[in-house]
């Protein structure tokens, strides 16, 4: 059995969930206004929202990253894309990726359904650059994760830097996506702890 690809279900997921979203930046959002990118080429590089700041005009790119496969279901963590396999070569994931404009990462967890709608969600906002800052600290960045995808391994796979039940651990799966990624898994509460992350609602 070949594994398929959610590439295509994932997006058409992601669609319907914007209008929840949409509402939640309306209300949310006191010191920002909010628009939504539609060019193709800003997407590619990580960008699905900007904000700017009303007194400022400062810009930020936020890249909407939400857990659509855990729908109904409230997890304490979220993965993170180091990378993953596409036509038999390993490519960089996006957390790492240096073409990505990317300035906040908006994590949509906690999705719940009402009447076959969207109609909840929690948004933490993760400052990228603090984040691989405080993961680079630690000596943990792309060249020193990605050796751990020679390993014939599936699930979880323990980091000694990282304590595994308040911060977080590398999960690679081989057996049941299509394109083998390999994630870094951590906790939201460690990420809003280090000032890492912050709750928007």
């Amino acid at each position: 059995m070949s594994l398929k690809s959610n590439f295509k279900s994932d997006l058409k997921k992601e669609q319907a969930l914007i209008i929840l979203l949409d509402k939640i930046y309306t209300s949310k959002l006191k010191n920002y206004a909010y628009k939504r990118v539609n060019e193709y080429g800003l997407q590619l590089k990580g960008v699905d929202v900007i904000f700017e700041h009303k007194t400022s005009k400062k810009e930020f790119f936020i890249d909407e990253k939400a857990q659509l496969d855990y729908v109904n279901e409230n997890l304490p963590t979220f993965a993170f894309e180091l990378s993953y396999m596409k036509d038999g070569e390993e490519k960089k994931g996006w957390l790492f990726d240096e073409r990505k404009k990317t300035d906040f990462y908006a994590l949509v967890t906690s999705i719940f359904i009402d009447s076959g709608e969207y109609s909840s969600c929690k948004i933490t906002l993760v400052n990228r650059g603090k984040l691989i800052e405080k993961l680079t600290s630690l000596d943990l960045n792309f060249s020193t994760l990605k050796d751990y995808r020679t390993k014939e391994t599936h699930g979880r796979i323990l980091l000694e830097q990282l304590n595994q039940k308040k911060e977080g651990y590398l999960f690679l799966s081989t057996k049941n996506k299509a394109e083998h990624p390999l994630n870094l898994v951590l906790k939201l509460d460690w990420l809003l702890d280090t000032k890492i992350a912050k709750r928007l609602v």
